[in-house]
């Protein structure tokens, strides 16, 4: 009895020494940096790893080392997808369901959380939650833009990043910028009101970047930085060097482009052709049809020169990271808002000047400039060439069809993706997934309080799972809706619409590119998926209202 009751100790001491080293241990794992990089109305297959001819060795090479995702989703909009990655939940429930709006407090942001949690918290580039609101008169409005009417608060500045958990942010609190002199650009709450002569927004990003991660490497702490770009974003500014490495390329057309980036993308493994045909260009315009080739092709070389300048500033970041030994132990994201913007055509207004500061008059599409890329020129890319930016998707910017919500997605972290590098997960996630994972890699929770205002659960789920590949989806049900398009997706069944438009029905796991509509056939199907996108849109309202 005696020797029985002795290894009935021993036992239950091996016990709580195992549990004792296993807390230890789990205590002592190093705390990842986390470095989000967002592009702005990025096409779905610009970038080189996504099958894109644009020259872009450092996102590529992050890919090679990380993990590619071919099913991960954001809102279809800049404002509504940047509210949803930074809360974990859906724009409604945040107050961005529309564009222009204020961030709601009662809604933790995932630098608000890491800061609590003995992270740094750093941000560089294009804030987009604020309520941007015009001046009542419009030749005010049109002075202010261009920086000859002085005003220093261009939002409530409670709501500026400075004052939602990040200690540093350079960057702009409106979404469209004069890449060669921005409006609204800030150090925290402060206007930078000088900016050098050879100022370019992408680059600026990208070295305020670099001096943060300088900055935060002076201790040991971790830190969470935010590289919010602009580019591509509307206007096409970019630099003649960086113009010059496309000149010629896109002389074939979009017609050609979209085909070749097709190719591109079956080629690297990321679509299958019996499962993803190459769905149509929703512009409709056929390049043959096309009566200004050569005007036309210099939007795609400044478009391309863009994205170039952005992969470029990454590799900077990189290197930076890697000098200061961070590199290992950072957990680096890549996305992008939504699908490239369809959208040509506007004038001077709101939040596009028609001068510079020095009183020159810029020129817009309709007044037939020469060539977009600088500052005199306000480019867009328009609908012919988004419908090949985004193949093998339809649709772009705004909408909720695939070529609108869904985003390259690569994840990269060597310390923490060992055995998994070069690898593509056809897994679903949604950007409100990015902030659970921060916080599971972190080791922090969500607070029941912020800002002194109660929160409610996010609606996010980690991918850490996702990434190990031990589940397939982070959601049975995914949710869309945006100035009247909309969508629903319940494993692999999809419905999307555009604005007053009728249900589209798709099975994505034999029809990846939502180009067989089945709703007619299956009118039940239809029936009972309206009904839950109809109790999601009261229950989501409701949470954030």
């Amino acid at each position: 009895m005696h020797i029985k009751n002795l290894i009935l100790l021993l036992i239950a001491a091996l016990q709580l020494i195992g549990c004792g080293v296993s807390e230890k241990y789990e205590k002592q794992k190093k705390q990842p940096n986390i470095v989000i990089i967002m592009a702005d109305d990025l096409g779905y297959s610009d970038i080189g790893c996504y099958g894109g001819e644009i020259q872009t060795p450092n996102l590529d090479d992050l890919a090679e080392n990380g993990i590619r995702f071919t099913q991960f989703y954001n809102a279809s909009r800049c404002c509504p997808t940047r509210a949803s990655l930074l809360t974990g939940k859906y724009p409604h429930q945040v107050g961005l369901a529309r564009n222009g709006q204020t961030l709601s407090r009662n809604a933790a942001t995932i630098a608000e959380i890491l800061k609590e949690n003995g992270y740094h918290t750093g941000m560089a580039g294009k804030w987009h939650l604020s309520r941007t609101q015009q001046l009542d008169d419009n030749q005010e409005q049109l002075l202010w833009l261009s920086h000859r009417k002085d005003s220093s608060i261009f939002a409530p500045l409670e709501s500026y990043p400075s004052n939602r958990g990040f200690e540093e942010h350079w960057g702009v609190i409106w979404g469209v910028v004069n890449y060669f002199d921005p409006f609204s650009l800030v150090h925290n709450q402060n206007q930078i009101k000088e900016i050098p002569d050879d100022f370019y927004m992408t680059d600026f990003i990208t070295d305020k970047s670099i001096d943060m991660v300088e900055q935060f490497s002076d201790d040991d702490k971790p830190f969470f930085l935010y590289v919010a770009h602009t580019a591509p974003h509307w206007p096409l500014h970019a630099l003649p060097e960086d113009i010059e490495k496309y000149k010629g390329l896109y002389d074939g057309g979009w017609d050609k482009l979209r085909e070749q980036r097709y190719k591109g993308l079956i080629e690297q493994g990321l679509f299958d052709p019996k499962t993803a045909s190459l769905a149509a260009n929703e512009s409709g315009s056929l390049w043959e049809d096309c009566t200004e080739k050569e005007w036309e092709a210099k939007h795609m070389e400044a478009h391309a020169a863009m994205v170039d300048r952005m992969d470029q500033g990454i590799g900077r970041l990189i290197e930076k990271l890697k000098e200061t030994g961070k590199f290992e132990n950072t957990l680096i994201l890549f996305l992008a808002d939504n699908g490239a913007s369809p959208e040509r055509g506007y004038k001077p207004g709101f939040d596009r000047p028609g001068q510079t500061r020095e009183g020159k008059e810029i020129i817009y599409p309709h007044q037939k400039y020469d060539r977009p890329g600088d500052e005199l020129t306000w480019g867009y890319l328009g609908t012919a060439w988004v419908g090949a930016v985004n193949a093998p998707f339809r649709y772009w910017k705004k909408e909720s069809f695939e070529g609108g919500n869904c985003t390259p997605f690569i994840v990269h972290w060597p310390d923490g993706l060992k055995g998994m590098e070069n690898t593509i997960n056809n897994g679903v996630g949604h950007v409100i997934d990015i902030l659970p994972t921060c916080l599971e890699l972190a080791g922090a929770e969500y607070p029941s309080e912020i800002n002194r205002l109660k929160t409610t659960p996010v609606e996010g789920k980690s991918i850490v799972s996702l990434l190990n590949k031990q589940i397939s989806n982070t959601h049975d049900t995914l949710f869309w809706e945006h100035i009247g398009g909309r969508a629903l997706r319940i494993n692999d069944w999809k419905i999307s619409a555009l604005k007053g438009g009728n249900w589209e029905l798709f099975n994505l796991a034999a029809d990846r590119t939502e180009t067989n509509n089945l709703a007619t056939e299956n009118p039940e199907r239809v029936k009972e998926m309206e009904a839950v996108w109809e109790e999601n849109y009261k229950r989501i309202w409701t949470n954030g209202n």
